[in-house]
C-alpha cells in the first residue's frame, strides 16, 4: 500500500469516527409531556419546526410526545445529564429541590394570565441562575389554563372534601388537598381515567385542559372553575449541546424560544375558555367556585403562600414584591 493511499485511508477513518458527533449536534431530540393534541405539544413541535427553518436545516428537532422518552419525574435529570437535548416539564414538580421552582403552584398567588406573566417576569431569572448551575438553559415556558377541581358529586362547602380521594401532581397540590382536608394522591395526568375508574381517586385540581385530554365527562359530572393557580410547563436544553452549537444557529434557537413563549401565552389564553367550554358541552356541570368553598380556599392560599415564603427565604420574598408591583 502506498503512503498516499495510507494517509487517504486515515483520513477517511477519522472523518467517519467524527461524524456521530457533527450529527449528533445537527439532530436533536425533544421529550415533551403532553401527547399531541395538548397546546403545549403543539408550541413544541412548532418550536421545533421554527428552528429548522430559521437555521436552513442546520439544527432538527424531533419531538417525542406524551412523554415516551422520559416521564415527568426523569425529565429534568434526562436533559442534565444529556439523555436528551431538550424537554419540557411542569416547572413546579422541581419544588422539592427548590421552592423557587414551585411559585406558581401557590394558590391564589396569581389567578389570571396577566398575574401569572407578572409573576413568571419576576422569577424567570432566579429559576434560569439555579438551572444554569446545573448545566440546563431555560428557553420558554408555556402556562396551563387555570386550575379548577373535578368532582364525582356536587360540593358546597369544604368539609365536602373531607377524607375525599383527591389527585394531586406534585408537593404544593398535595398540600393543598391536605388543607382542603381530602387525601392526596399523586396521579399522572394518563392515568387519570383508569384511576376514577379503579375508584383510586374521586376528584381532583387540574386545568380544562387536562380534563379535556382525559375526557373526564367519562367518570367526573362537575367542574369548579375554582382559577387557583396558573402552572406552567417550562422547556428546557441541555446547556452543553448548545453551547457546541455555531453562534448562528444558537441565535436562532433563542429567537425560537421567545416566538414559542408568545405563541403559547396567547394561545393557553384563547384556549382556556374553548376548553371549559366543551367540557360543558360534554355534559358537565360548569360552574363557578361556591361561595363557602372561596372563603376557606383564601385561607388554605394565605396559609401556603406564608410557609412557601419560609422555605424560599430573601429570594423568595423579592420574587413576590417584584411581581405585586
Amino acid at each position: 500500500m502506498t503512503m498516499n493511499r495510507r494517509y487517504a485511508l486515515s483520513a477517511c477513518a477519522a472523518a467517519c469516527l467524527a461524524l456521530p458527533s457533527a450529527w449528533a449536534a445537527d439532530k436533536w431530540n425533544m421529550s415533551a409531556e403532553q401527547p399531541d393534541g395538548n397546546y403545549i405539544t403543539v408550541v413544541a413541535r412548532d418550536f421545533a419546526a421554527d428552528v429548522a427553518k430559521a437555521t436552513n436545516g442546520a439544527l432538527e428537532i424531533k419531538v417525542h410526545s406524551n412523554s415516551v422518552l422520559f416521564k415527568r419525574p426523569d425529565l429534568k435529570r434526562a436533559v442534565q445529564t444529556g439523555q436528551v437535548q431538550v424537554g419540557d416539564v411542569l416547572i413546579s414538580v422541581l419544588g422539592n429541590e427548590d421552592p423557587i421552582y414551585e411559585v406558581d403552584a401557590v394558590p391564589l398567588l396569581a389567578r389570571d394570565f396577566d398575574s401569572a406573566w407578572k409573576l413568571w417576569q419576576a422569577s424567570r431569572a432566579t429559576m434560569e441562575a439555579r438551572l444554569a448551575k446545573q448545566g440546563i438553559k431555560l428557553l420558554y415556558s408555556v402556562p396551563w389554563p387555570p386550575q379548577g377541581i373535578y368532582t364525582k358529586v356536587p360540593v358546597k362547602q369544604m368539609s365536602d372534601f373531607k377524607g375525599m380521594k383527591f389527585r394531586a401532581y406534585n408537593a404544593a397540590t398535595s398540600r393543598m388537598v391536605e388543607l382542603m382536608g381530602a387525601s392526596p394522591t399523586t396521579v399522572n395526568s394518563g392515568d387519570v381515567p383508569q384511576a376514577f375508574g379503579t375508584g383510586l381517586i374521586e376528584a381532583m385540581i387540574t386545568s380544562p385542559a387536562t380534563g379535556v385530554d382525559s375526557q373526564a365527562w367519562d367518570f367526573a359530572k362537575y367542574y369548579y372553575d375554582v382559577q387557583a393557580f396558573i402552572p406552567k410547563n417550562v422547556a428546557m436544553v441541555n446547556a452543553r449541546a448548545f453551547n457546541q452549537l455555531p453562534a448562528a444557529s444558537q441565535k436562532a434557537v433563542l429567537a425560537a424560544a421567545e416566538r414559542a413563549e408568545k405563541r403559547g401565552w396567547d394561545t393557553a389564553r384563547k384556549q382556556t375558555s374553548e376548553l371549559t367550554d366543551k367540557l360543558a358541552k360534554n355534559g358537565m356541570t360548569v360552574g363557578p367556585t361556591p361561595p363557602a368553598i372561596n372563603a376557606d380556599l383564601a385561607k388554605v392560599g394565605a396559609t401556603m403562600a406564608d410557609e412557601w415564603l419560609k422555605k424560599a427565604g430573601p429570594d423568595g420574598k423579592a420574587i413576590i414584591d417584584q411581581a405585586r408591583r
